[in-house]
């Protein structure tokens, strides 16, 4: 068996690092299931399987994936360090994590996507509001994801430079989903990006839910540009800012011209504005994180 198998030596204390982990990870996810559920009028339950809200359970979904995403980058975080030490680490970023989370999702309900009241949408079994809110779940998680595994420790500075990048590339998305708005009522005889999601303008969720991601994927690769320093608080405040902006710029002129090339000959702009067309949102989706990916790829991401 061992000439056919070779597999790497696990050392013994790894299993019970595992084990602590893992349960604090499904402990936090309880919980925030149990908070979660004490904000709703209804039960997921109830939501689910009697009203049958299909938006609801992508949000649901979305929030999920996102818890899953960031505790995925404290798991194993603190092997090594002592039983104790790591999970109180685990702790301590689990909930810092999990927070700066409802701290994204927050943001893009009252700044980001400031014209549309988000719950009672998705309460409306609005799909294309649920899937740009899962969306933003899960890039909020993407790219904090992404930071906590740049940083080096666990200590206060950790901490503060995960806060800090967060916070930056949360200002730049508000910033992009700005004038992609600019971009559309240009397009569209002024009218309002935020009041056709409202409209259930599903074509235009996809396409901006795959903006999203995407963008968040890029962005996240700027860990391997920077160099973390503990002590560097404005470097690297700074070193995200631009860092970011430059690949989210770089990631919007590729998938443009990807578009224009293989859709040559289609006004893609309306066919996804005025006409709806699903088939081509979902390939500007997958452009984008597909460009994305290719680009984190080539950057060691």
């Amino acid at each position: 068996m061992d000439a056919l198998i070779k597999l790497v030596p696990l050392g013994s204390d790894l299993w019970i690092y595992l084990a602590i982990d893992v349960s604090i990870a499904l402990a936090l996810l309880v919980v925030m299931k149990w908070v979660t559920g004490l904000m709703r009028k209804n039960s997921v339950t109830e939501e689910l399987g009697i009203k049958d809200n299909f938006a609801f359970g992508i949000s649901i979904a979305g929030g999920m994936l996102s818890l899953c995403i960031v505790l995925s980058s404290v798991v194993g975080r603190h092997i090594g360090q002592g039983y104790s030490e790591a999970a109180i680490g685990m702790v301590t970023f689990g909930i810092v994590g999990i927070l700066l989370v409802k701290f994204g999702r927050f943001a893009h309900d009252k700044l980001v996507l400031n014209r549309v009241d988000t719950h009672a949408m998705i309460s409306e079994r609005s799909v294309s509001v649920a899937l740009v809110d899962a969306a933003s779940l899960v890039a909020s998680a993407i790219v904090l994801k992404n930071i906590m595994v740049w940083v080096d420790g666990s200590d206060m500075n950790a901490i503060i430079a995960i806060v800090t990048g967060f916070s930056v590339v949360l200002t730049m998305l508000l910033v992009m989903t700005r004038i992609l708005e600019v971009r559309y009522a240009k397009d569209n005889q002024n009218d309002s990006f935020q009041g056709a999601l409202r409209k259930g303008q599903l074509a235009l969720a996809i396409e901006h839910s795959g903006n999203l991601l995407g963008t968040a994927m890029i962005v996240s690769a700027a860990k391997n540009l920077l160099i973390y320093n503990p002590s560097g608080y404005v470097s690297n405040v700074t070193g995200w800012l631009v860092v970011s902006v430059a690949l989210a710029i770089a990631l919007h002129i590729l998938v443009l011209i990807n578009k224009k090339v293989i859709l040559f000959g289609m006004n893609f702009r309306q066919e996804v504005d005025q006409q709806h067309n699903v088939g081509v949102a979902s390939l500007g989706f997958t452009l984008s994180i597909g460009t994305a990916m290719v680009i984190n790829g080539v950057l060691g991401g």
